[in-house]
């Protein structure tokens, strides 16, 4: 990890009392949520995707987090660290079989001369030391070609991309309030931008090549967002061959049961997507990877099941789809930022028939250790 410039933290500090506190719910207005929440607990902006160069494969991913830290909020300081802002980085090497990865921490204060990181009210427009992800566009969320933005380096990788819009935004959940547990307090606000069109460049050492691929955006804010019961989650967004966008996710209990689930499916071309309910996600792990760096077994590979209504009968079917690894070790160790070790990269999308249909990412927390946002 490269420390310039990141300010150290104790990570026990309590950045979670609202866990039982009721959200009133409010309608997505674009494009102002877009951009930072500082009201809220903790948010995310989250790039996953696959890149090409010549006959080269990689995965990566760039994340923004932000937690308001309760303690300071009525502090006059301005050195006050009022929000803490976190990101990681990651490109998977598909051929030599390596993940790269780095992270970041610095403060928020709100005092632009001062504060080592910045996330905008206005639009995406995140930074942290030189990484950044920016939104250029109008922001209404129609899937007009508008540009973003997203640039990390580590001490042997770095990435310079564009990212171009190909779809309207999707609204997870409810028209946006996507639900993670039991009770009605669970839930978080969550948009994706899936089918994202990239080009730009990657260097790897001494070398750059120039990269195209597509990508999927998530952005998530919340005040209370796992049940107690819960360790951590399983999750899914794959971008599909046919311009489909596919989402799952199982929030996990210590034993492995599944507490809730939820996701959604949209076809090309779609103005909504399917809405999955908490029975209708099944998760089963189907072979294990154990990290030598950490020792924490994770399931690289996995049955994930959707009953799915049939147009024709208006009955719930069994789809079965197979997530696949690309490479085992995509395990991401954040303890000198977020204080997680996870498992997060890139994955193939397998159809009953076992036919690649699709590409993205699979993130898995909690195997480590119970995860605590």
């Amino acid at each position: 990890m490269q420390r310039r410039q990141c300010l150290s933290v104790g990570l026990s500090l309590p950045l979670w009392p609202w866990a039982a506190q009721a959200q009133a719910r409010l309608p997505l207005q674009f494009p102002r949520d877009l951009g930072s929440h500082p009201d809220f607990a903790i948010e995310w902006w989250y790039i996953t995707g696959r890149l090409l160069a010549a006959q080269r494969e990689f995965g990566f991913q760039i994340t923004f987090f932000r937690s308001r830290v309760p303690d300071t909020q009525g502090m006059r300081s301005r050195f006050a660290a009022k929000q803490l802002i976190f990101a990681h980085a990651a490109v998977t090497d598909v051929a030599n079989k390596n993940l790269l990865h780095d992270q970041r921490i610095a403060r928020a204060s709100g005092n632009a001369r001062l504060d080592l990181a910045t996330a905008s009210e206005a639009d995406t427009d995140l930074g942290l030391g030189n990484w950044s992800l920016k939104h250029a566009g109008n922001g209404n969320g129609n899937g007009n070609g508008s540009i973003y933005q997203a640039q990390a380096s580590g001490s042997d990788f770095s990435f310079q991309l564009k990212l171009r819009e190909t779809q309207a935004l999707l609204l997870q959940g409810d028209q946006g309030w996507s639900r993670k547990g039991p009770e009605a307090s669970q839930a978080s606000y969550y948009y994706s931008l899936p089918q994202l069109q990239v080009s730009g460049q990657l260097s790897l050492g001494k070398q750059t090549l120039p990269v195209q691929g597509q990508a999927w955006l998530d952005h998530e804010w919340s005040n209370s967002l796992m049940h107690p019961q819960a360790v951590g989650w399983d999750w899914i967004g794959m971008n599909l061959d046919d311009g489909s966008a596919l989402t799952a996710f199982r929030l996990r209990t210590k034993e492995g049961d599944t507490l809730w689930a939820g996701g959604s499916l949209r076809a090309r071309g779609a103005s909504s997507a399917e809405i999955f309910a908490e029975t209708d996600v099944i998760f089963t792990p189907q072979r294990h990877w154990k990290s030598p760096a950490s020792g924490t077994s994770y399931p690289v590979q996995w049955s994930v099941q959707i009953r799915r209504v049939q147009a024709k009968t208006g009955l719930k079917v069994l789809e079965r789809y197979t997530v696949n690894a690309v490479i085992d070790k995509q395990e991401l160790d954040s303890r000198q930022s977020t204080g997680a070790i996870y498992w997060e990269g890139l994955s193939e999308l397998l159809d009953s028939r076992g036919t690649v249909i699709g590409r993205g990412y699979l993130e898995m927390t909690g195997y480590a250790r119970p995860l605590r946002l």
